[in-house]
């Protein structure tokens, strides 16, 4: 497995606090990952950031973006089925906790935001 930087997403906004600003922050941070180089390998998503990856996402659009260029989306299928969303599911594909941590221990770098 080719597995560069890794970005490990575990809620739908950055940091604890005004839910808000949480999450104009993590649309702002997507938004600039995708406009570096290299880009991520992959995002792991789990828990509430899978939120991100289902239709009616404010960060949808960059993340298929991200898509197009190649960064594998792994979207864990325990968390959309928890939060009752995996038909939602719009980017990204349905992962699991084993290719998730295969990913992980594969990569260069594991970014936790």
């Amino acid at each position: 497995m080719n597995v560069g930087n890794v970005v490990f997403l575990n809620k739908d906004r950055i940091g604890h606090g005004e839910d808000e600003l949480g999450k104009i922050l993590m649309k702002a941070f997507l938004t600039n990952v995708l406009a570096v180089e290299p880009l991520p390998t992959h995002i792991a998503f789990m828990n509430s950031g899978v939120k991100l990856t289902v239709s009616g996402s404010e960060v949808l659009d960059t993340l298929k973006e991200m898509e197009k260029k190649n960064v594998g989306l792994l979207v864990c299928g325990t968390c959309l089925d928890y939060f009752g969303i995996k038909d939602k599911l719009g980017v990204g594909r349905v992962s699991n906790q084993n290719e998730i941590v295969k990913t992980f221990t594969a990569a260069s770098k594991v970014i936790t935001v």
